[in-house]
């Protein structure tokens, strides 16, 4: 079981990040199928793409460089690679709190999107800085712990994906209480399971 869940943590953000990029920054560049489903007019669309664009090539960076993070084989192999990838990773999701908590205010929904959206951020951001206090402090176990929390929030943007196709898609829900329904879940579902790794001690 151990062995699927390490394949599953490296192969999933790599596949994930070449959907984004390309559907992104590629296929739809300007947002437009995406801004058509909002219930709300944004006030200055190009400051809105812009900052969409650098939420998610930071939230890229921080899938590519947590697996290298959290997987204990590829970090005992060599400590000054995992501090330096460690430092980008954190780096990535502090840099990404001001444009997330931008967007957060323009999510369709309205103010039960926007307040999901805002606790995630607060968690991504805090359990990522805990992971930093307890490394500094010399504790390796709460370190690994609080970082894996962090990793796992790294996965609510492909969470909200899966959960609105399935309500949405295969369930009939509107699009508005779809997406409300998975802002909320994607950081419930990630930290449960975050929770199962830790007391796992999958990657420790």
């Amino acid at each position: 079981m151990k062995k699927y869940i390490l394949i599953m943590v490296i192969i999933i953000p790599v596949m994930w990040v070449l959907h984004t990029l390309s559907k992104n920054f590629m296929v739809d560049p300007t947002f437009t199928k995406f801004i058509s489903r909002k219930d709300q007019t944004l006030p200055d669309i190009s400051l809105w793409v812009w900052m969409i664009r650098i939420h998610i090539v930071l939230a890229v960076i921080s899938l590519l460089t947590g697996p290298l993070g959290v997987v204990k084989r590829l970090r005992v192999k060599s400590k000054q690679f995992h501090r330096w990838n460690g430092r980008v990773y954190i780096l990535s999701i502090i840099l990404n709190f001001i444009p997330g908590v931008y967007v957060s205010f323009f999510a369709t929904g309205g103010w039960p999107s926007i307040i999901g959206f805002l606790i995630l951020n607060t968690l991504w951001l805090g359990t990522t800085i805990l992971g930093y206090k307890y490394i500094k402090r010399k504790n390796v176990i709460l370190h690994s712990q609080w970082m894996i929390r962090s990793f796992f929030l790294s996965f609510a943007n492909m969470t909200i994906y899966v959960l609105v196709t399935i309500t949405h898609q295969l369930m009939d829900f509107s699009y508005k209480n779809s997406y409300t329904l998975a802002v909320w879940l994607c950081w419930v579902l990630n930290l449960l399971i975050a929770e199962f790794i830790v007391r796992k001690k999958i990657f420790l």
